[in-house]
């Protein structure tokens, strides 16, 4: 086991939650505060980055806070430790603790917050409420001499290539003739300089998806045995990675709106809820979206949901809700806070795979501002 250093953490943590999925346009996520180029034992993760936060990160000797809600939600103009925000930014670089920010990026991710909010509802058969993100597929096509083909599927195949569904090492392969001309200054693995060649070739074919291409080609050109390895490329007209923000699933039982606010107030831990609908309609099929869902009460009506669990709710959103006739549940903003053992979990089984020494601490603050009276 070795001590890692931030980037590392940070690089496992994006493996599976990266920003190029987040959905916000300008969403500060990333490094927030701080720097990641250095050694860390201790992770503090947490929803928000408040003082009380702070002070539990210094009194429990971590040096990297993960949070879910930025820090800096805006670009800053000044930087005055005169204020309640900048005196935490200042505790926060005296105390060398780094701030890493996971926000829409982390609500699109397989296993983020709204997979967990789904898990804590008992949600069955569960799928993308409404798709954000996706990349096209690429195919490669590479001719290679007979007797080497074996050698590049499984480059290609190591490189992530050929990975359909729940299959992998996937190809196509065919027979042919390849010719050419070798000229001078040229260092041929067949052929001699000045003569025509023919030689029996076999062309590979793999798909994978756009944002692996570099990785893909170094793996075919480095496997390859031609000085100039002769391959095609083409963007598909299909998708592949399909994410996107809130889940939609089924309930195991059927409930009525009352037993199901019921049920979403404990499973959620909070105090309170609010609804909207007739308390007696009964419930199937679920949409959740963790946070601010108010711009996804028509995505939660397409998708055929009974009720949609969100927090925010406005007034008149509510009551477009109600024409629509979805039902809502609200258990509030501060349910994301299920991302706190999901991360640390996640992470600590990652880190542990990698042989990293670094604990992941749950925060223990409650930063939920509203009390219920």
């Amino acid at each position: 086991m070795k001590k890692p250093n931030g980037n590392e953490i940070i690089q496992l943590f994006e493996s599976w939650s990266p920003k190029k999925i987040a959905c916000m346009e300008n969403d500060p996520i990333g490094l927030a505060i701080g720097t990641l180029n250095k050694t860390v034992s201790k992770v503090l993760v947490t929803l928000d980055v408040t003082h009380e936060v702070c002070d539990e990160a210094i009194a429990k000797g971590c040096e990297l806070i993960i949070a879910h809600h930025p820090p800096i939600f805006r670009k800053l103009s000044n930087l005055r430790t005169d204020t309640p925000e900048g005196k935490l930014y200042e505790k926060l670089i005296k105390h060398n603790i780094a701030v890493y920010a996971a926000h829409t990026n982390l609500d699109v991710a397989e296993g983020g917050v709204n997979d967990l909010l789904a898990n804590a509802l008992q949600l069955e058969n569960c799928e993308i409420l409404e798709q954000t993100y996706s990349e096209n597929l690429v195919k490669l096509a590479v001719f290679v001499p007979d007797g080497h083909a074996d050698a590049i599927r499984v480059a290609l195949a190591k490189a992530g290539a050929g990975h359909i569904g729940n299959y992998d090492s996937c190809s196509f392969s065919s027979n042919g003739v390849g010719r050419f001309r070798v000229l001078e200054g040229a260092t041929p693995y067949i052929g001699e300089v000045g003569e025509m060649e023919a030689t029996d070739e076999v062309k590979v074919e793999v798909v994978f998806p756009t944002s692996i291409k570099n990785k893909v080609l170094k793996a075919m050109l480095n496997a390859h045995p031609y000085e100039e390895p002769a391959y095609d490329l083409f963007t598909m007209a299909v998708e592949t990675n399909q994410m996107g923000l809130g889940r939609v699933g089924t309930l195991k039982e059927a409930m009525t709106l009352e037993q199901f606010a019921n049920h979403v107030k404990i499973s959620l831990n909070v105090p309170a809820v609010r609804a909207v609908g007739e308390l007696n309609t009964k419930i199937s099929k679920v949409a959740v979206v963790g946070g601010d869902g108010n711009s996804y009460i028509y995505a939660a009506k397409r998708s055929g949901a009974d009720v949609f669990v969100t927090g925010d709710i406005k007034f008149h959103v509510a009551q477009d809700a109600q024409n629509l006739g979805l039902n809502i549940v609200d258990p509030g903003h501060h349910v994301e806070k299920v991302m706190i053992s999901g991360v640390a979990n996640k992470m600590t089984q990652l880190c542990e795979k990698q042989k990293l020494e670094v604990e992941f601490i749950q925060s223990e603050i409650h930063t939920e501002p509203f009390q219920f009276i």
